[in-house]
């Protein structure tokens, strides 16, 4: 990440999202989220000189990082749901050569039909009540060699333990949004310690006001979407972050390397 230009590091800085998570004023919580930047920037290092969609780029960090990088795409598009997000990508990092920033909606359009060849999609499947729909949407942009990379938070086991007392911690201090973060009963919250790979509580849902409804973290489950994208995709590897060698059991979150399983 130090290798981004000061140009594309203020836009950065500037992004909402960027704000909570790597430039997050507790040390802890800015490490974890600069270990999974990392570590997907090492997986799309693969997408040097190809077109790449960045589905659900928030606020174009990871995007702007990776275009920055020496391992840059040789085109982007960063989508989102809605024009507010578009429009703050598209001012503050517009000018980046060859990034362009989309609704969601648009990439239903036949021109995006199989034009990708590599695919991000990072901490947005947890939030999506609709998982199937998204993972077809996915399977439709995607080449026929391409490349998916999935990154999700882990809401089970032991780490489910230890983000919810971090959480806690940060609720308690202003920081993010982690005061408004949904509480687990004990009996929730042991269900998720033992959870195997079915979906093991029942998880929120809350309208969106200028989107689909969504979920929060609560019930969310990696090994159960796991499951989801293997429909579609064929699951090549599973990389833990933020510390590799730990393995997904004792990671907070998880990068899926998948490709396109034939029709």
């Amino acid at each position: 990440m130090g290798d981004a230009s000061k140009e594309v590091l203020t836009a950065i800085k500037d992004g909402h999202y960027a704000a909570k998570q790597i430039y997050c004023k507790d040390r802890m919580i800015a490490w974890s989220h600069r270990r999974r930047f990392e570590t997907g920037l090492q997986l799309a290092a693969r997408f040097r000189g190809q077109r790449i969609l960045d589905y659900g780029c928030g606020d174009g960090t990871f995007l702007a990082l990776l275009l920055a990088s020496p391992d840059a795409p040789g085109s982007a598009v960063g989508a989102e749901l809605d024009d507010v997000q578009v429009h703050d990508c598209r001012a503050r990092l517009g000018a980046l050569p060859g990034v362009a920033f989309e609704l969601i909606a648009n990439l239903d359009r036949p021109e995006h039909a199989g034009a990708y060849d590599g695919i991000v999609c990072m901490e947005v499947l947890e939030h999506v009540v609709n998982v199937d729909a998204i993972v077809d949407r996915l399977w439709r942009l995607l080449a026929d060699r391409g490349t998916l990379l999935v990154s999700v938070p882990v809401e089970t086991g032991v780490p489910l333990v230890i983000k919810q007392s971090a959480r806690r911690i940060a609720g308690w201090r202003r920081l993010g949004d982690y005061d408004t973060t949904s509480r687990y009963t004990w009996r929730e919250l042991a269900a998720g310690v033992v959870a195997g790979r079915g979906q093991h509580i029942r998880r929120p849902v809350y309208e969106g006001t200028a989107g689909p409804p969504y979920h929060d973290h609560k019930g969310f489950n990696w090994r159960a979407l796991a499951d989801r994208i293997s429909r579609r995709f064929a699951i090549e590897s599973i990389v833990a972050s933020p510390i590799r060698w730990l393995g997904p059991s004792l990671a907070t979150q998880v990068w899926f390397v998948a490709h396109k399983r034939p029709v």
